[in-house]
This record gives structure tokens, sequence and C-alpha cells, in this order.
């Protein structure tokens, strides 16, 4: 019953994206919503950024194991991201009206930027999406009982988020967005209240897990520490500010003033609500120690999904797996075609310069395909767990991309040499010290970032000055 319930909810949410694709009449439309989105929707999108199994699955898992110390990349540098892009970056990029952040790269640099940034951002979204694909086939999982396979389930979960992606576009994240934002906020507050009476009280679960340590969320007073602390808080917190995914929900605002409001309350929700599945998986620990002992040694990932299972009734389990299902499907919706579109409008296009708007979109729905089946591939092959693969995505983004962006908005001496200096400082360094010294003092990422900065200061003292936009 359970099962056939969830299907329900799929396909409600593949017709409500097929309704939304009677709003798609051009590209801008497809890729942005039309600029359109008000701000309760653009807060909705925007929490929706980071809230998906990295949060209700991810980090849960993550917090039993390592308590605050394993979450400063998520929740805390996502959330430091979303206010810093709403606060310092949301404005000056709405203002120049494009699609893409590919297309910033090439008006304020050249082409050649263009091309190579875009690259980055959409490898960046490799392992982002793929930990979503891979959640969506975990729940599967649990619900058949291993009727359904990893893999099946992938399959099935990557086939309905692409299905009502690939014709709506932006308009169908927004509207399913919104209407799972609901589903999500009050599904997980009412479980929290349930759980937290089967564990005896919220008050008594907080004092166990501060009584075990839990958080603690400061590095030890070491050096190493330190550096690492900061370069696991950068990673997400500067890493994930060039990313399609952010500026096109702040950029579909109907208003510069939406776009940053909108995304500075987002991320205030994110990093407040994401306390709530911390709650959940922590209160298995007193509901039962058999269950957490048991999957902590094969996937502690399981163990929020099972506890639910296993100790709720059956309207809290429709509940619970209506959130979970609608966290991962709007995250997994919205990242999809972020770099499905930054391929085709940043790489593709620049190809083909005559290419009209109908053949445009035809040429970005296509992508949307494409990506949807390399990232479920990715997803079938890994070994690397929900949060991992989110918290590598960014490494690339964070060596090659914030330095240029930041530079070129807000330096007005940053030239094409400068970002030329800064990529290839950045990857180069990111990329030798993974392979030389991964685990070195200075973590690779950190390092990239870094000497990317010194790039862009000496091309920019020594390149020609070039108009600041």
């Amino acid at each position: 019953m359970l099962l056939w319930l969830v299907a329900a909810y799929l396909a409600l949410s593949i017709g409500v994206g097929l309704v939304a694709a009677m709003r798609v009449h051009n590209a801008k439309d497809y890729i942005l919503a039309g600029r359109n989105l008000p701000m309760y929707v653009v807060v909705a999108m925007v929490f929706a950024t980071w809230f998906g199994a990295e949060t209700v699955l991810g980090i849960s898992a993550t917090f039993l194991e390592e308590g605050f110390h394993g979450l400063i990349s998520d929740p805390l540098g996502a959330s430091i991201c979303l206010i810093l892009f709403g606060l310092f970056f949301a404005r000056r990029l709405y203002r120049q009206n494009l699609l893409t952040l590919g297309d910033f790269f090439r008006k304020r640099y050249n082409r050649t930027t263009e091309l190579i940034l875009s690259m980055c951002i959409v490898v960046s979204y490799l392992g982002w999406v793929s930990a979503q694909i891979t959640a969506l086939g975990l729940v599967f999982n649990v619900l058949t009982e291993g009727g359904i396979s990893m893999n099946q389930g992938m399959m099935i979960g990557a086939t309905v988020v692409l299905a009502y992606t690939l014709l709506g576009g932006m308009w169908s994240v927004a509207i399913t967005t919104f209407i799972q934002m609901i589903v999500i906020v009050l599904g997980l507050l009412y479980i929290a209240f349930e759980v937290s009476d089967l564990a005896g009280g919220a008050g008594k679960v907080i004092r166990h897990a501060a009584e075990a340590g839990k958080f603690e969320w400061l590095p030890e007073a070491n050096i190493g520490a330190i550096i690492a602390w900061i370069a696991t808080l950068l990673t997400m917190a500067f890493g994930s500010i060039p990313q399609q995914d952010v500026y096109q929900r702040a950029n579909s605002a109907r208003s510069e003033n939406v776009a940053v409001n909108g995304t500075v309350l987002g991320g205030i929700a994110y990093f407040l609500f994401a306390g709530i599945p911390l709650f959940l998986a922590y209160s298995a620990v007193q509901i039962d120690p058999a269950l957490v002992e048991r999957y902590m040694s094969e996937d502690s990932q399981l163990i929020l999904p099972n506890l639910i299972l296993n100790h709720m009734p059956f309207t809290a389990q429709v509940i619970f797996f209506g959130a979970l299902l609608s966290v991962i499907m709007s995250t997994a919706s919205g990242t999809l075609l972020a770099p499905s579109v930054t391929f085709s409008e940043n790489i593709l296009r620049g190809f083909m310069p005559k290419l009209s708007d109908r053949a445009f979109l035809q040429l970005t729905r296509v992508t949307v395909v494409v990506f949807a089946i390399i990232v479920t591939g990715y997803a079938m092959q890994t070994e690397s767990t929900i949060h991992e693969m989110v918290e590598n995505a960014y490494k690339v983004t964070l060596a090659a991309a914030f330095v240029p962006l930041a530079a070129g908005l807000y330096w007005r001496r940053a030239n094409n040499l400068g970002a030329a200096l800064a990529i290839v400082f950045g990857l180069t360094t990111w990329i030798a010290l993974e392979f030389i010294a991964p685990e070195g003092i200075i973590p690779p990422q950190l390092a990239g970032l870094c000497v990317s900065a010194v790039g862009m200061l000496i091309g920019g003292l020594v390149g020609r000055q070039q108009r600041a936009y």
C-alpha cells in the first residue's frame, strides 16, 4: 500500500511538471521561468537548493558518526554560501540579465574563460546530481524491502525527475518545488513530533547528544586541524557560489530585491530547518539502539528510513517518505537542469552562433536527457556516500571559478590575463596536490583557491585594464 501511494505521488509530480510545460514558450521561459517568480517561490527554491538527499540522509548519518564536527561543509557552509550569494552576488548578477554564469564569464572576460569555467561548473554537478539519484535508489530499495534493487531504484527515480524537468524546465522546478516544500516542512515537523514522543521527549534526545559530544563543532587546537576545518567550510561556502543552480534560482526572481531577499531568507531557512533530520536520526539512539548498531556497521544512511518503517504508524510512514521524495526530487530537478543549461548555452551554442531560439530550446532538452543518463550511470558505479559525493562536488569550482567571479564583480582591474592565470594556477595546484599530497597540511582545494587569487592579482596588476561590468 505504501509503495502504491508513493507511486501516485510520483505520478502527480509528473503531472504538475507537464502542466508547467504549458508556460514554456521560449528558452528564457525554460531556463529562468521568464524571470517572473514571486518571493515565496524564490525562497522555496533556494531552500530546496541543498535540502535534498544530503540533508535528510547524508548529514543525519554523518551527525550520528561524527557529530557537528562532520557537518562544517553542510549545513553550515551551504547556508553561508546562500546568504553570501544573496548579499554580495545576486543584485549585481541580476542586473546583467544573463541566462547563465557562463554568460557572465564571456561578457566580463572572453570566450576561452567562458568555455573552461563552464566545463568546470558542469563537471562539479556530476557528484551532486548523482547523490540525489543514489538517494532515490535507496528509498525505493527500502520501501520494497530489497524487492527493487538500488540500481533499479536509481533508474526509476531518474526517469521521474527527467520526465517533469524535461518539458517544463525552470517552470516545472519552480511549481513542483513550491508544492514539495510545503510537503517537506509540514511532513518533517509532524514526524519530529511523533519521534520525539517515542524517544521520551526532545530534551532527552538533545541532552544525550550533548553528553556524547555531538555538539562540538570547533577544530582541535592545532594548525593542521584548523586549516582542514577552514578548507572544509570554504569548499562549500565559496566553492558553491559560482554554481548555475544557485544563480538560476535567484535570477528567476521578478525583481532584484526579490532575488536578494529570497536568497538570504532561503539560506537562513535551510540552516534552521536542517536540524530536524539530525534530531530524527539521533532519536534512533534512544528508540532502537540495536537498529543504530546494525546500520552503523553497514550503511548509516539507512538508519533514519528504517526507524520510520519499524517504529512509526502507517500514516507517518506515508508522510515521511512523501517528504523524503519531495526533498530529493526538488533538489534533483534543479541540479539536473543547471549543468545541462550551462553545457548547451556556454559550450555548444558558441559553436553554433546562428542557432534559433527554438532550436536552442530543443538542444537544451536533449542535453538534459544526456546528462540524466550520465549521472545515473555514475551513481550506479560509485561507492562514495551521499555526503562524500556532495563534499567533493565543489572543489573544482572553488579552485577555478570563485576568484574570477568575485574579482570580475568587485575588482576593476580584473582582466583576461588575471582570469587565465587564476584558472591555470588554481586548477593545476589543486590537481597536482590531489595526486602528490592529498592529506597534506594544506588541503588541495584550499591551496588551489589561494594560488588562484595570486594569479588574478598578478594578471590584474601587469595586464591591460578592461572595462568592468
